[in-house]
């Protein structure tokens, strides 16, 4: 008894009799009592009440899932250690980013960004103020050298340090920030080494140049084949241009949207292409005579249209709209993948244009993507995605800009064929929700005002995929976000999550200038990471090659009869238009292959400049080009010169043999190749080049990828989930078998202390009453001793159970390495197979002379002209 009664007075410190009495008081006034005993001590077992999810930051980035960041507890304001994972197939329902400055919406953003990329998934990027181009600073060794070229000098003296001291304290702050998120200075060279970043600037050479109106493209036949597509992109295209104009036009109103919608239709269907000269040739004389009943000329007299051409031609004379006219094709295959099938980021900066420009590249980019996915077989699994930061003005609620139509059919349509849109705002007032109706994610960080808040939230619940919004619950959430603390809203998940974003692996300096646009597409180029977006062409091989002639003449120099002369149409912008003579072959050329199940005819068109010398064409220096009969005319464009016609040139049977000479080549040199993959056990389609066929199999891969990881989580989550209950109910025994012991040792403590307070209040000896009385005290004791026996049993049960759950993750995890993700489409090991044409498999369709069309620049060189 002695030692029973040591015991609990040292546990309970009580010293002598005014502590027993104070004591039993506390015991009487805050324990008996019913609230009382709702009120514990806290948790005995030592948990903090907060659970970890297990997942692995090694693994994830093979399940194509995609690191935001961490779950954040509102009430506490604490950030936890359960990773926040996206499945990257979940993109393909869209999402959008909104939160005001410095929600740090542009983190998130670029975090989105990055794990697309080291899953190697292609992305486009609109950036209208030079943020994204961040994206491109990616430094592996976080050393002070490579921060020092990008630190703000501004922001450096007005924390009173030196660049190199600011770009140190820079690098060192990324090495911090990464270690503390679970990254490694590996994870970035994983993110730099898995896609290539270009910067494009549209209308500008500080970046890479993009052509945007060099050419107006008849669509592809598989859109060519739905007049309502068609109408479609000749709507966009035609608003597109009027708005570059200056010109508000309503489709259905608009004289000039309808007069130029068939000029575009007329010429569409014919199969042929539009560029300005054109078009403005079209507007004076009207490939058609009608406008629906109309005669043109009541429709739309032919002085009104020549103010309409003069419009258009001043667009094209305005200094430095050349820059509109060159640089790479506006072509979305090459913009998401390199020639080699390796994942590119194309970000288009256009923060230095004019609100008309801005709209028109908007409107114009928007509607070729849109003509892309549609050429590209279904899929589940995320294949691209497409990201717009600050959609300010491109997707209001009322008014209808030209951006908003194509914008909106991406968002319907774009689903089915793996294209992912992701759009960023600061200003919620500004979007058209109903049009967001068909985006499942939500990213909602700080907002500004109360009308915003209101705003975001009929929205979510507009497109809640809930069976109950809460909009009292989420409006509490959303007034309690801080910087970097954004509500993740999913329609695939039960429910939202609060989180904390990640520490981005690329640096985030702020929006770029031009000059540091510049300075970036040199040292990108320096590095070897951004080679060309587009092969160059024949003209561009060979201009170098020959220098401006000495002697040039007005007129076409003389040729020998019975041999055909074509003129390369040239796109008539500019000044100093020259022709250089090249001889051209047009062949068909049949390839079979009873083992490949190849049986294919398809056309080739050859291109070889003429030069003085004793070899005037050398078919090893020549190209193969896209070319179609109606891009040769028979006359060339006035006021042009011509370069002179080397001697052999006049001679009739040199071009017999130069004919000879090309089916020898073509037979030689251009076998149909067909690419394997042992990996999938297939071929490359007939025609299919392999940069495309490496694309394709990368998106095989992702799609298997997704299909066996959501397999193996069906097979796991029963398991998963009976672990959990039982861990549950294990958790709850626990706990009432904790509380009884608490319980029971404030019962005994006021057994002993009711037997030792008679004692001490009147009675030398103990009476049988308070024998009794500790007689029931030790009782009390032993059950105390048995309660805590069953509070071990029940830890170790837990224990146990936490143990099993360790052990389905390791196995879980285990699984998952063994599914194989996302190839590099790069690297991926390809037999190529070559299919050789016979002699009699080839026919001539056309051979002669071609006068290809260069324009002259003011540095005094020559650029190709044609289109």
């Amino acid at each position: 008894m002695t030692d029973i009664l040591t015991k609990i007075l040292g546990e309970y410190r009580i010293l002598n009799c005014f502590d027993i009495f104070r004591y039993l008081v506390f015991i009487h006034i805050h324990i008996r009592s019913p609230s009382g005993m709702a009120t514990g001590d806290g948790d005995d077992d030592g948990n903090d009440g907060t659970e970890s999810k297990g997942a692995s930051m090694t693994d994830y980035e093979k399940l194509g899932t995609f690191y935001l960041g961490k779950t954040h507890d509102l009430n506490t304001q604490k950030t936890g250690d359960d990773l926040v994972l996206y499945d990257a197939k979940d993109l393909t329902t869209h999402a959008v980013i909104i939160g005001m400055t410095g929600s740090g919406k542009t983190g998130l953003g670029i975090g989105i960004l990055e794990e697309a990329l080291i899953d190697h998934i292609p992305v486009i990027a609109i950036d209208p103020k030079g943020d994204l181009t961040n994206l491109a600073l990616t430094f592996p060794d976080l050393s002070p050298e490579d921060f020092k070229p990008w630190a703000n000098p501004q922001e450096a003296a007005a924390k009173g340090l030196t660049v190199e001291t600011f770009a140190a304290q820079q690098a060192e702050l990324w090495q911090k920030g990464i270690a503390q998120w679970g990254q490694s200075p590996e994870r970035i060279a994983r993110l730099k080494a898995a896609a290539e970043v270009t910067v494009y600037t549209p209308g500008s050479t500080a970046g890479r140049q993009v052509s945007v109106l060099r050419n107006f493209s008849p669509p592809d036949p598989r859109i060519a084949a739905d007049a309502d597509l068609v109408r479609e992109k000749i709507g966009t295209a035609v608003t597109g241009l009027l708005t570059l104009l200056g010109i508000d036009s309503d489709p259905l109103t608009s004289r000039e949207h309808i007069f130029l919608s068939n000029i575009f239709e007329k010429t569409w269907a014919a199969g042929k292409g539009i560029d300005l000269a054109g078009l403005i040739h079209a507007v004076q004389s009207p490939p058609f005579k009608r406008v629906g009943v109309m005669d043109v000329e009541f429709f739309y007299p032919r002085k009104d249209r020549i103010g309409l051409a003069m419009r258009i031609n001043n667009l094209l004379a305005a200094p430095g709209f050349d820059t509109w006219m060159g640089g790479d094709p506006l072509d979305i295959s090459r913009m998401l993948h390199t020639p080699s099938g390796k994942p590119r980021a194309s970000i288009f900066c256009i923060h230095h244009l004019s609100d008309a420009e801005r709209m028109f590249f908007v409107a114009t980019l928007l509607n070729e993507v849109l003509g892309w996915i549609r050429t590209q077989p279904g899929t589940a699994s995320l294949r691209a995605l497409l990201y717009m930061d600050e959609i300010f003005g491109y997707f209001p609620p009322v008014a209808n800009p030209p951006s908003k139509t194509p914008l909106l059919t991406l968002l319907k349509q774009s689903r089915a064929f793996g294209l992912g849109v992701v759009l960023a705002t600061q200003n919620p007032v500004d979007l058209d929700y109903k049009g967001l109706s068909n985006t499942g994610t939500w990213c909602i960080g700080r907002l500004q005002t109360d009308q915003d808040k209101e705003r975001v939230l009929a929205g979510l619940e507009g497109a809640s995929g809930y069976g109950l919004f809460d909009r009292s619950k989420i409006g509490q959430t959303l007034s309690a976000l801080g910087k970097r603390i954004f509500l993740l809203h999913n329609v695939h998940d039960t429910e939202p999550t609060v989180f904390e974003t990640r520490w981005v692996l690329s640096y985030l300096r702020g929006p770029m200038t031009r000059d540091e646009i510049k300075k970036l597409a040199g040292a990108v180029a320096a590095t070897g990471q951004a080679p060309a977006a587009v092969p160059p062409t024949a003209a561009e091989t060979q201009v170098a090659f020959f220098p401006v002639p000495e002697t040039e003449g007005t007129t076409p120099p003389l040729i020998p009869a019975g041999v055909p002369v074509f003129y390369m149409t040239a796109s008539g912008a500019g000044q100093g238009l020259a022709y250089h003579p090249a001889i051209l072959g047009g062949l068909k050329v049949h390839y079979e292959s009873v083992q490949y199940q190849v049986n294919l005819t398809r056309p080739l068109w050859v291109i070889a400049f003429l030069e003085e010398g004793p070899v005037p064409i050398d078919w090893d220096q020549a190209e193969a080009v896209d070319l179609a009969p109606v891009d040769l005319a028979r006359t060339p464009l006035a006021g042009a010169i011509f370069a002179p016609l080397p001697s052999q040139a006049h001679r009739p049977e040199a071009y017999r043999n130069w004919q000879k000479d090309l089916m020898k080549k073509v037979r030689q040199s251009h076998p149909l190749l067909i690419f394997r993959s042992s990996r999938f056990n297939t071929t490359s389609e007939p025609g299919e080049n392999e940069a495309a066929f490496r694309v394709r199999i990368g998106q095989m891969a992702r799609e298997r990828r997704d299909l066996e990881v959501e397999a193996l989580r069906r097979k796991y989550a029963p398991k998963f989930n009976t672990l959990q209950n039982r861990k549950l109910t294990a958790r709850l025994t626990m706990e009432r078998e904790a509380d009884q012991v608490k319980s029971q040792k404030v019962q005994t403590a006021i057994s002993f202390g009711s037997a030792i307070l008679g004692a001490f209040l009147g009675r030398k000896v103990l009476t049988n009453q308070s024998a009794q009385r500790v007689g029931t005290a030790m009782k009390s004791a032993g059950r105390m001793g048995k309660e805590a026996m069953d509070v071990e049993r029940a830890r170790e049960r837990l224990a146990s159970i936490e143990t099993e759950l360790q052990d389905l993750e390791r196995q879980f995890q285990s699984e998952l390495g063994r599914i194989t993700g996302s190839l590099d489409p790069e690297t991926e090991p390809l037999d190529t197979l070559r299919i050789m044409a016979k002699s009699t498999d080839m026919t001539i369709d056309l051979f002669g002379l071609v006068w290809m069309p260069f324009r002259s620049t003011p540095q005094g060189g020559r650029i190709p002209d044609w289109k």
